[in-house]
């Protein structure tokens, strides 16, 4: 059986394989899940997602597990092992980034919200299933430009229009899979 998939999809990637059947346009409710993917996405701004999936598990172990109780408290020495890791992007504005939207995420739980609630309620609670022609994807959509402009005011860092729509769209607030992919024709 020949099993078609999103044409995004690289297939001779163990890893974007698993991710493209397992996670991308999946709903995704785990905080921690919720908070690595935000920070992920942002990691990615100017390179290709394939690139930060190889590095996920060396993001993992280098931020902590991405407890944002501790990536608040990096202090100088922290940022500059990060930087010095080749298993990350060591892009200073990026790891900056993390640490900020660890604080961010730390006053909106402060606020009483969880990522799981605050993304969710943007969508009524039930993913977006997009019908593209042709797997024409679009880059961002008015939603991601409101919830791109909100985590913004709420001090998040690397939460653009184009980001955010790449992180609904990775945690399944937004299913955009191709009309012949073995996951469309799975719901």
């Amino acid at each position: 059986m020949n099993d078609i998939r999103c044409t995004w999809a690289n297939m001779a990637n163990p890893r974007y394989i698993a991710y493209h059947d397992h996670e991308w346009g999946v709903p995704c409710h785990d905080e921690t899940t919720l908070f690595e993917m935000l920070n992920l996405e942002g990691a990615q701004a100017g390179l290709s997602w394939e690139t930060i999936l190889n590095k996920r598990d060396n993001y993992r172990v280098a931020f902590d597990g991405w407890n944002a109780g501790k990536i608040a408290r990096y202090d100088d020495a922290k940022v500059a092992d990060l930087l010095a890791n080749p298993g990350i992007v060591r892009n200073r504005l990026k790891v900056a980034a993390a640490i900020n939207n660890a604080r961010a995420y730390l006053r909106l739980r402060d606020d009483g919200l969880t990522l799981d609630d605050y993304l969710w309620r943007f969508v009524d609670g039930q993913p977006i299933v997009n019908d593209w022609p042709d797997g024409a994807r679009p880059a961002r959509t008015d939603l991601s430009d409101r919830i791109s402009k909100d985590l913004g005011k709420r001090g998040f860092k690397f939460v653009g229009s184009t980001i955010v729509y790449a992180y609904m769209q990775g945690i399944g607030m937004v299913d955009d899979h191709d009309r012949a992919c073995l996951c469309r024709r799975r719901r």
